[in-house]
């Protein structure tokens, strides 16, 4: 197995020679948001974070993808957060892209390096330090959780994508796979963080046209992928924000894997009422 490598952004800013075109696109099917655009400029800062800064690549936006939120974290030495979420009904997935950094739950110590991931229940106590020299940056999908009477709410845990064997699509040659972080059966779980893994090749060979939203960073490689009616070349640290039904599929380019972080909401009934959510 090739050595795994994550993609993160560290911003900056272009100079005034640059060319103005860029390859930012937003419809009204998706949006995709190149790693050129993940500049000083649009960072922003949270409540209670300290030497914390991050991009805002998706929010729960009327008319377009209304399940969640996905964040890129930067935290500096020394930084980090005693009330890290304000919102009780949001639970979440970090996942590390660079650097280390010490999450703690209900008292509990997890370090975590490139390739870890955590799953956070709505209500959930937690808190996270840097504790490295060098900043650490990861993703925080929230999403608010969808309680259900009579099913629990899952526990929280933490593990590394390095630790759990990537699962084959049927009839793909292990040139397509998916790394899930949690099983598929659980109804406890109404979204979905897995890593996709596309060997040189790789196809998903039809447009898949679904009632899931998603986010889509890719943490490595590069591909060209079909959405709505267009075909658009995505590499490592490219983000793709897709409505539910947008048509999708993708061919990996290679020369190496094209591997990214896939978000979808699933395990529940269709909302009848506008605002039920």
């Amino acid at each position: 197995m090739s050595q795994r490598t994550y993609y993160a952004p560290h911003g900056g800013h272009p100079p005034q020679t640059q060319l103005l075109s860029d390859r930012a696109v937003f419809t009204e099917a998706y949006a995709f948001i190149p790693k050129g655009v993940m500049r000083d400029i649009v960072t922003s800062n949270l409540p209670f974070w300290e030497q914390t800064r991050l991009w805002v690549l998706a929010r729960p936006l009327s008319g377009f993808a209304e399940t969640f939120s996905q964040y890129i974290m930067e935290v500096g030495p020394g930084g980090g957060s005693e009330k890290p979420e304000l919102d009780p009904a949001a639970e979440g997935v970090l996942f590390v892209l660079e650097g280390e950094m010490t999450l703690t739950i209900a008292g509990e110590r997890h370090e975590m390096t490139p390739g870890g991931y955590a799953f956070l229940p709505p209500g959930c106590h937690w808190q996270l330090r840097n504790e490295s020299a060098a900043p650490v940056r990861f993703h925080w999908v929230r999403k608010a959780y969808e309680f259900v009477e009579g099913i629990e709410v899952p526990e929280a845990f933490v593990t590394n994508e390095n630790d759990i064997a990537p699962s084959e699509m049927p009839d793909t040659e292990g040139r397509w796979a998916t790394t899930r972080f949690v099983d598929p059966g659980d109804v406890r779980h109404d979204m979905h963080v897995n890593i996709v893994t596309f060997q040189p090749g790789g196809v998903i060979p039809f447009d898949e046209t679904h009632v899931m939203e998603h986010g889509l960073y890719v943490l490595e490689g590069k591909a060209v992928y079909h959405l709505n009616q267009e075909w658009v070349e995505v590499e490592a640290g490219d983000f793709m924000w897709l409505r539910a039904f947008c048509p999708q599929a993708c061919y990996a380019g290679g020369p190496g894997p094209f591997r990214y972080l896939l978000y979808k909401d699933v395990n529940r009934h269709a909302a009848l009422r506008l605002g039920a959510r």
